[in-house]
């Protein structure tokens, strides 16, 4: 009873429908449970209201119960309450058209008092509520501001309007269709407004109370969406790189095919074929001169122009043409970047991507943008072949790879950014040996066998003269042919000597000249001869990607437990100690074990303080109790160490075949495996642009959507290959937040927000456009005449104005709705009339209790509808 007549629920912005036609909080509703079932014969209809009555009757619940009945999309309902001495009785008339006398306020009086059929001859007044609903759907001063990228643009280093690098943002279309104004009258008494078929007085400019609500356009085209969304489906493609770009043409020359495949092996093993004529290069070279004898020239997928700007703005050390400079250019970085010890620059870490300054993140943008503008699929497939061909120059010519991080693979990025720093390792490890190589040569004899590090035979194809030349001293020095093949392959600079001089016994190890010392320790001294102790060049032990410690520790594991097992691991294991122990003893002969492990681990090597014979106290050491077990792993080792420098050792990392791998696995990958190993990067690169655009408006919903966003990546990025299905999800929250982002946008431009100039102002504005994003239904301070106020009533006058002889012919012809509007036609005819009328009345007899009796009428373009219910005395009637 109260809850029919309390008005601070007459108009809610969100809830059931039943709650705004009779403003109650708690009801029941019975419905067909099928949704093609309905009542819809009038006979069920009243059975089951009279088992609804006798059910309340019975269990006294005085809570209202509902029946819907006819078709479901009418939304028709009927419905009983009965309490102490009360019943009220909820009805329902929904017409499609509407009868002339109905579509004013006094029209639905005369109804009302009907109804209740008072018999009270002076009626107790009734109260009003009315709300007019006006829709602005044509914005017509404004065009949307975000223009589509303009395709056939390229200006330095722009494609489309989009730099390389940068992602798009933006919707391409109007994210707002509508917006609704709602002018109420939340408390009028009988009589105080005249509202008929001939005149008016409901003028929305002087209604005490304005709201405001907004429709959203359903899934606006987004720019960052459509660029995330065509990149997925790049995973899904099947295609390997060659049956994109047509390779079949190899299939003209069998020979040659079996000469590529063969290209790995022949580089590595010793053969009497000189090496220029069998590098890979070469034989891509002549592929691509195959496809265009095949395709034509003209039929890459990339123009020139394009592909030229991308390769420069990945390889932005390629326009300085002085090699020197690109010694120097070990690492670029793009300018703009965060800094390091940025949150946002650390995501990398939490999504498995790459650093936002580094190849592997601007390769996955270029790749984005082209997959989306330039050739799709085949773009990408050409981009990539490209970029393949660049590492493989790169690594023959000692060139170091741009835009990564020095030193061993970062584990933390995704694995192609991990391959890219290995071969960084690789050419760093060849152009430092063949510097050492080059001085080596200068100043050798060909006498002289001193074995310095002269690693002859790996030279890049860069002067195959030049390495003839090397090749033929090399030889004529040599003693025999062995030795020469040994230095190519392994470039165990003359082991054997080394080797010799061990066997020649421990007794006269001391005589041997010490070599590769890096420096003195500073603190320690041999034990037994006293001298310094020397720190010794040791090699660096060979840097990993997470496959290949992957494929380590399965091998490891497979050796199993026993015995012979455990020894072969312990042998696998220690080949970096064994390499240290054999420089530590070139660099300090005459050492003991207990000198290398004081200075390799000294915690293993206790010392103590004790009094000798004398009386003195002095400190003696001892190795520690793990290094005392017998047949112990150390010891074996250094019995069999033999004093070789590091630079006369069998390498630990072989750099060449590490580079020939991943230069293979670079060149087997196909678009979608690129695709699923960059995606990662592309979600990295949406995320940092969606909180950079999202930092100029600053809306604070979207801040914990981008929370969420970012933890949800976090835990699916982790596995080696997230599921579709989660990857999709996060493209959708990154698409609505866009979409967010765009209406802010909008209705910022709509409500002029940045050309306010009373900061006061300003603040309101946007404070209401932050509100109008997040709730249902705004209230506008001020009503009509607030400063948001204002601002709507021009929008709406804007839109009002049409050609004046159209606007007399308007008037003349339309309905009676459009003619008494003529006075304010700032204002369309509304899309919606409320009206809420309400009474408290003895029913059925005049000495009857009074009772509220509440009717709720709206009036739309093709819908009529009238919710009433009316309460009886059931004591006294």
């Amino acid at each position: 009873m109260q809850d029919l007549l309390c008005m601070n629920n007459d108009f809610p912005p969100r809830a059931h429908c039943l709650v705004r036609w009779y403003g109650l909080r708690e009801f029941v509703v019975i419905a067909p449970a099928a949704n093609n079932d309905a009542v819809i014969s009038e006979s069920k209809c009243n059975l089951l209201l009279s088992s609804i009555s006798i059910a309340l009757g019975n269990t006294g619940c005085q809570v209202p119960l509902f029946v819907q009945i006819h078709h479901k999309w009418r939304r028709m309902y009927v419905g009983e309450c009965q309490g102490p001495g009360v019943r009220t009785d909820f009805e329902m008339v929904h017409l499609r058209k509407v009868p002339g006398q109905y579509t004013h306020l006094s029209g639905l009086l005369d109804i009302f008092k009907t109804k209740i059929g008072c018999p009270l001859t002076p009626l107790p007044p009734v109260s009003m509520a009315i709300r007019l609903t006006f829709v602005l759907q044509d914005w017509q001063q404004y065009f949307w501001p975000q223009q589509p990228p303009d395709i056939d643009a390229l200006v330095g280093g722009e494609v489309g309007g989009l730099e390389f690098g940068k992602l798009p943002f933006g919707a391409c279309e109007d994210p707002i269709s509508e917006l609704h104004l709602a002018t109420t009258w939340p408390h009028l008494a009988e009589g105080i407004i005249v509202d008929n078929d001939v005149y008016s007085d409901l003028d929305p400019l002087q209604a005490p109370q304005w709201s405001v609500r907004v429709r959203k356009a359903d899934n606006p085209q987004c720019l960052l969406g459509d660029f995330l969304t065509e990149f997925f489906k790049l995973c899904r493609r099947k295609e390997s790189t060659d049956e994109i770009l047509g390779r079949s043409a190899f299939d003209e020359e069998g020979k040659e095919v079996a000469d590529i495949t063969h290209a790995l092996s022949k580089l590595t093993e010793p053969a009497p074929v000189p090496i220029p004529k069998l590098s890979v290069t070469n034989m891509v070279h002549s592929a691509k001169k195959k496809i265009r004898k095949h395709r034509g020239v003209d039929e890459s997928p990339l123009n020139n122009e394009v592909l030229n700007t991308i390769l420069l703005f990945l390889f932005p050390d390629a326009a300085d043409k002085l090699g020197d400079v690109f010694e120097n250019r070990a690492s670029t970085s793009a300018g703009n970047n965060p800094p390091p010890e940025n949150e946002d620059y650390n995501l990398f870490s939490q999504f498995k991507s790459a650093p936002s300054d580094s190849l592997t993140y601007k390769l996955a943008l270029c790749l984005c943008m082209i997959n989306f503008y330039h050739g799709g699929v085949k773009g990408v497939a050409h981009l990539w072949q490209e970029f393949v061909l660049e590492m493989r120059y790169r690594w023959e010519n000692n060139y170091l790879i741009p835009g990564l991080a020095n030193g061993a693979p970062d584990l933390r990025c995704c694995l192609l950014h991990q391959k890219l720093q290995m071969l960084n390792c690789c050419i760093e490890r060849k152009k430092a040996r063949d510097e050492g190589k080059r001085g080596s040569m200068s100043d050798r004899s060909p006498g002289g066998a001193s074995g310095d590090g002269a690693k002859g035979g790996e030279h890049s194809g860069e002067n195959p003269d030049k390495e003839k030349e090397f090749g033929k001293s090399w030889e004529s020095w040599s003693d025999s042919e062995e030795e020469f093949f040994e230095c190519l392959s392994d470039t165990e600079d003359l082991k054997g000597n080394g080797q010799e001089n061990g066997k020649k016994g421990a007794k006269e190890s001391v005589n041997l000249k010490p070599e590769g010392r890096l420096h003195p320790h500073g603190k320690l001294m041999l034990l037994h001869p006293g001298e310094p102790l020397y720190v010794p060049i040791t090699q660096e032990p060979a840097p990993m990607t997470e496959d290949l410690l992957e494929e380590q520790s399965e091998v490891l594991a497979k050796l199993g437990t026993s015995a012979e097992g455990a020894h072969l691991r312990a042998r696998m294991q220690s080949a970096c100690l064994l390499s240290d122990m054999e420089s530590f003893k070139a660099a300090n002969p005459g050492c003991c074990l207990e000198d290398f492990v004081r200075w390799y681990s000294p915690r293993d090597y206790i010392e103590e303080e004790v009094i000798d014979e004398k009386g003195n106290k002095v400190i003696r050491g001892e190795l520690s109790a793990r290094m005392k077990i017998p047949s112990n792993m150390w010891v074996e080792a250094w019995e069999t160490a033999k004093p070789v420098p590091a630079r006369r050792q069998k390498r630990l990392f072989d750099d060449t075949r590490e580079a020939e791998k991943v230069l293979h696995y670079l060149a087997v990958q196909k678009p979608a495996d690129l695709a699923r190993h960059l995606l990662p990067c592309i979600i990295h690169a949406a995320v940092l642009k969606v909180k950079e655009e999202e930092a100029v408006e600053d809306i604070s919903s979207v801040k914990k959507i981008i929370k969420q966003i970012i933890s949800h990546s976090s835990k699916v990025l982790r596995f080696p290959s997230p599921e579709d299905k989660k990857l999709e999800e996060i493209i959708a929250q990154i698409m609505s937040v866009e979409a967010i982002i765009a209406r802010a946008r909008s209705l910022k431009a709509k409500f002029g927000v940045e050309k306010c100039e009373n900061e006061e102002e300003k603040e309101d504005l946007q404070r209401f456009v932050n509100s109008l994003l997040e709730q249902p239904e705004v209230s506008v301070v001020g009503a009509g005449r607030g400063p948001a106020g204002s601002i709507i009533h021009k929008l709406f006058v804007n839109a009002q104005r049409v050609p004046a002889p159209l606007e007399e012919e308007l008037r003349r012809s339309g309905c009676p709705e459009e003619r008494r509007q003529g006075v304010q036609s700032e204002f369309p005819p509304p899309a919606g009339r409320e009206v809420i009328l309400r009474a408290s009345v003895p029913r059925p007899a005049p000495y009857s209790k009074a009772l509220p009796q509440r009717m709720y009428s709206v009036l739309t373009r093709e819908d009529f509808r009238l919710a009433g219910a009316f309460s009886a005395d059931t004591t006294f009637f």
